[in-house]
């Protein structure tokens, strides 16, 4: 199924994952289950909420087998969650994951090297800051990396101030 963004499209703010996961298919919402539930715990922590921003994902299917997208699967979609993000235009959007900062960020660096300081992403003729973060999904993998989450988190947080 196609999961479409929810949320708040006029908050300023921008969620964007990577693709949906089996919750997210069955619910047809960004961020569902487990990892939905510790989004809005990550959320709360900097004082925001599911319904102060704007939840999308990269790719808005999930891929046969739970697998990440293909770079050809990548590129098909890329125009559609651009065009999201031109028709929003938010002030700050936080991009979660490594297949997400390598979709609108770009190069071949880890998410742990993209993480945590602010990237110009540039849509057609708008310009947006962007912070790279780790997922939630990667958080329940490897706890000790919430350490980094929430470091992430604080820089997003100082910027909320500038919307």
């Amino acid at each position: 199924s196609t999961v479409f963004a929810s949320g708040n499209p006029s908050s300023g703010i921008m969620v964007i994952g990577p693709m949906p996961n089996a919750d997210d298919d069955r619910d047809g919402l960004p961020f569902s289950g487990r990892q939905g539930q510790m989004l809005d715990r990550m959320l709360a922590a900097i004082g925001l909420s599911r319904d102060t921003v704007l939840l999308a994902n990269a790719v808005p299917w999930r891929p046969p087998g739970n697998r990440t997208p293909s770079p050809a699967e990548m590129e098909i979609c890329r125009p559609f969650i651009e065009r999201q993000i031109a028709l929003v235009e938010p002030k700050l959007m936080l991009l979660l994951g490594n297949f997400t900062a390598k979709c609108l960020i770009g190069g071949d660096a880890s998410i742990f090297s993209m993480r945590g300081s602010w990237r110009d992403v540039t849509i057609g003729n708008i310009t947006m800051p962007a912070l790279a973060s780790l997922h939630p999904q990667d958080l329940m993998a490897a706890p000790a990396n919430k350490a980094l989450a929430w470091q992430d988190l604080l820089v997003f947080k100082a910027r909320l101030a500038d919307i």
